[in-house]
């Protein structure tokens, strides 16, 4: 691909990086990006992947924007409030990159659907709000064979890990949490969050993408990143694929 000088100008700072470098540009360019929510995690997450040029987004979130979003929503305003989130994501997107092609689709992603929504992208990232969805996307990312970014938060706490879980050494979501379809979910209405530490995971979320784009760095599939804002604290830990999860079968 040969780059404008607008172009040349705009994703400078990710050319001059020789583990990036014009290919790794290219690739963000070319990619496809499925965003499961446009929330605390998915509002930053989208923001850096405009910036970084990522050439379609498929943002799935069939929510409106509330007054209480915007503690930690950080696309959204005060005149936002009761449109529809992939609408001003768009905007916002369009205003930002013009390089870059929000597909927005205002549904909710479920068991029926979820083939469908996430086919023919190249990394999934789920910043979405509750357990049951969470399986939902690991299944069908597990098996359309899609790298998935999985970002979490709840209170002072967050979570990031990347899943390949259809190779044969490599966990999927369910070899960590389980497979447990009636475990409760408690949201960030009943309990709070942080809402700068949203902003941390969205961002993280954003880079693991890029990274499975472009190949920089480590890979860090199979490893869970835990953080404690409480405690000012960030481990990483390693997490087996367990052989009784239906990835491994």
């Amino acid at each position: 691909m040969s780059f404008t000088d607008e172009q040349l100008d705009r994703y400078a700072r990710h050319i001059i990086l020789k583990e990036i470098g014009g290919a790794g540009q290219t690739a963000l360019s070319r990619a496809t990006v499925a965003m499961i929510g446009a929330g605390g995690i998915g509002s930053p997450a989208l923001q850096y992947l405009v910036a970084a040029g990522v050439g379609t987004i498929r943002l799935i979130d069939d929510d409106a924007v509330s007054l209480s979003n915007l503690q930690r929503q950080t696309l959204f305003a005060t005149a936002d409030v009761g449109r529809p989130k992939v609408a001003v994501a768009a905007e916002r997107a369009a205003a930002a990159n013009p390089d870059v092609t929000i597909d927005a689709r205002a549904v909710r992603l479920d068991a029926r659907s979820s083939a469908d929504l996430l086919s023919g992208v190249d990394v999934v990232v789920d910043g979405c709000d509750n357990f049951a969805t969470r399986l939902i996307v690991s299944d069908a990312a597990t098996t359309l064979r899609i790298p998935l970014v999985s970002a979490a938060v709840g209170q002072f706490d967050g979570q990031l890990s990347v899943w390949r879980g259809w190779e044969s050494d490599k966990p999927c979501y369910r070899c960590l949490v389980g497979d447990d379809p009636d475990r409760p979910d408690i949201s960030c209405a009943d309990q709070g969050v942080l809402g700068a530490l949203t902003g941390v995971l969205g961002s993280l979320a954003a880079m693991e993408a890029v990274r499975a784009i472009t190949k920089f760095g480590d890979d860090p599939t199979g490893k869970l990143l835990l953080i404690d804002a409480l405690a000012f604290r960030f481990r990483t830990i390693a997490v087996p694929k367990d052989p009784g999860c239906r990835c491994s079968r």
